[in-house]
């Protein structure tokens, strides 16, 4: 459920590289998990059985590659035309004959609210809901579709040739050089009457606020441009009020779509096995491809890893593309990352097959030892 690299083509001629990148929508999520009430904040939890919400935040992107999510890419933009007033964008909006960013939205949210859904289906939906509110937010993901919002308008930024749809989802965040906590607690700034008036504002507004600064951005920047730190300084200003706005305006939604369900119902359903019923067998690393479905032990060394976002992905016996297992690190597991760089570890926990390799998630430090060796 996530990937070493994405591409995505379409028939709708858009190329969207990972929306306000991994950093951008981690701090919007972790905006809105300091703003959520603490029913919603234990609901989410419950739903997403145990990871928080910062973790879920890029989950939308990492699975578009994967064929039960192949027909997700569109909804991720709006494709529209420039000069539109308010009215004539919100009609073409609801015109639109193809699924995008607004009817993923009102989807997610609708199965949020659903009670017939079961858990498995309203994480899901909890998941995209998360994303696209940060999706909404970037403004190159409200605009052209004959640039395929940006992507091919090339520019140059920090010395390296870039493109103005990646400029904006990742360049300008990275160069600023905070990691996503960091992020967080620097944008975070709203006050009283902003966060009331953003969460009082639709959807639609905030795809039409999009639209307004993309349109602006059409105007401010030329194929080959080389970025100056003039542009920067004007143009990281609005991306951080657009983190902000999305962190605000998420968390907004999901107290009113959650506040008044029941966690205790909802981490029932989502309830792990029971470790009894999956006895550990310990096996060799060289037979870790045969043991899928298997709940096992099993050591080896440490040849890189690669943090993606919402998990570390470690490779065991060998470096990548070579490594005989991948054990994706995840919630409080991920905190080890830096402590088993070139170590030899013994792992546990079960065995699953992805994309033809054995992989093993880890959710905890306890499944995790680092050995001394001879």
């Amino acid at each position: 459920m996530r990937k070493y690299c994405l591409i995505f083509l379409s028939f709708a001629l858009i190329v969207i590289l990972a929306s306000w990148g991994a950093k951008g929508h981690r701090a919007i999520a972790t905006i809105a998990e300091k703003h959520l009430l603490a029913n919603t904040k234990a609901i989410v939890l419950s739903y997403l059985n145990g990871d928080s919400i910062t973790d879920a935040a890029t989950w939308a992107d990492e699975i578009r590659d994967d064929q039960q999510y192949k027909n997700t890419g569109s909804w991720h933009f709006l494709n529209l035309p420039l000069g539109l007033n308010k009215d004539q964008f919100t009609d073409f909006v609801i015109k639109q004959d193809k699924d995008n960013i607004y009817t993923a939205i009102l989807k997610a949210e609708a199965n949020l609210r659903n009670p017939s859904l079961n858990a498995a289906q309203k994480s899901e939906a909890l998941k995209f809901l998360i994303h696209f509110v940060g999706d909404a937010h970037q403004p190159m993901h409200v605009s052209r579709e004959e640039d395929k919002g940006g992507n091919t308008i090339q520019v140059r930024f920090d010395g390296k040739g870039t493109n103005m749809h990646s400029l904006w989802d990742s360049k300008l965040i990275d160069h600023e050089g905070l990691n996503n906590a960091d992020m967080a607690k620097k944008y975070d700034v709203a006050t009283v009457a902003e966060i009331k008036q953003w969460q009082s504002d639709s959807p639609m507004q905030w795809l039409w606020e999009s639209y307004q600064i993309s349109s602006s951005l059409y105007k401010d920047i030329k194929p080959g441009q080389t970025i100056d730190d003039v542009y920067y300084k004007k143009s990281i200003v609005v991306v951080r009020r657009r983190v902000l706005q999305a962190g605000i305006r998420l968390a907004g939604e999901l107290n009113r779509l959650l506040k008044d369900q029941s966690p205790a119902i909802i981490a029932i359903a989502a309830a792990p096995v029971p470790k009894s019923a999956n006895p550990v067998t310990a096996i060799k690393l060289a037979d870790v491809k045969s043991a899928t479905g298997k709940t096992v032990s099993v050591t080896g060394k440490v040849y890189g890893a690669k943090d993606i976002g919402s998990m570390v992905l470690v490779n065991l016996g060998a470096a990548y593309p070579n490594q005989m297992l991948t054990v994706a690190l995840k919630g409080n597991a991920k905190a080890l990352a830096d402590k088993i760089e070139g170590k030899t570890i013994k792992i546990e926990g079960t065995v699953i097959e992805y994309k033809g390799k054995p992989e093993v998630i880890i959710t905890e430090p306890t499944q995790i030892q680092i050995l001394v060796m001879p």
